[in-house]
């Protein structure tokens, strides 16, 4: 009976690249680039700037290889790295602001789920309508996991901050999903 490995096991690669194999660089980089435009994207609207972002993290992973611990995923590991320097980037341009004095509205009203039959890319475009500091909330919770504590951290403003951005995009999204949703071919449904 053969085993089939469920991750793969990437530490001799790693190894050669962190003793400066251009060569091991250059694979681990063509197997990991794409997923990390990817999450670089979801960040930053302009794909340009995105691969800007990316080629930045990637720089990082080569230079900062040797404090990998081969605890946990190495993809998860280039994963942070991306998130945070796209988080990085978007400071640096002032495009991310937060109303530190924010509350998280007490109201009967809930953000309720739907079903949707949208794209991914018809999705990433709605998000990326949001404010700076609702979509970086928004990804960081919801497609990254991070718990509003980490957010917090990670974005220097409050816990109580990080929730409201949270609530306040997901509430954006849903009105922007409804509107779609009750809009056919550009006139309204009947």
């Amino acid at each position: 009976m053969k085993l089939i490995s469920l991750h793969k096991n990437y530490s001799s690669l790693i190894k050669k690249a962190e003793r400066g194999n251009r060569k091991a660089q250059h694979e681990l980089f063509e197997l990991f680039a794409p997923k990390m435009l990817s999450v670089c994207r979801q960040y930053v609207k302009n794909i340009d700037q995105a691969e800007e972002v990316m080629l930045t993290g990637f720089l990082k992973v080569f230079t900062h290889l040797s404090s990998f611990s081969y605890q946990g995923s190495f993809e998860g590991w280039i994963r942070r790295i991306m998130v945070n320097e796209s988080i990085s980037y978007l400071r640096k341009k002032r495009k991310l602001e937060f109303d530190n004095h924010a509350q998280i509205e007490n109201s009967s009203e809930h953000v309720s789920y739907i079903e949707t039959q949208f794209e991914e890319e018809e999705i990433q475009k709605l998000i990326d309508t949001l404010p700076a500091g609702y979509k970086t909330v928004f990804m960081m919770y919801v497609v990254e996991g991070y718990k509003h504590s980490e957010i917090a951290e990670l974005l220097k403003i409050s816990e109580n901050t990080s929730k409201s951005q949270l609530f306040k995009a997901r509430k954006m999204l849903q009105k922007m999903i409804n509107k779609q949703n009750n809009t056919h071919y550009g006139t309204a449904k009947l």
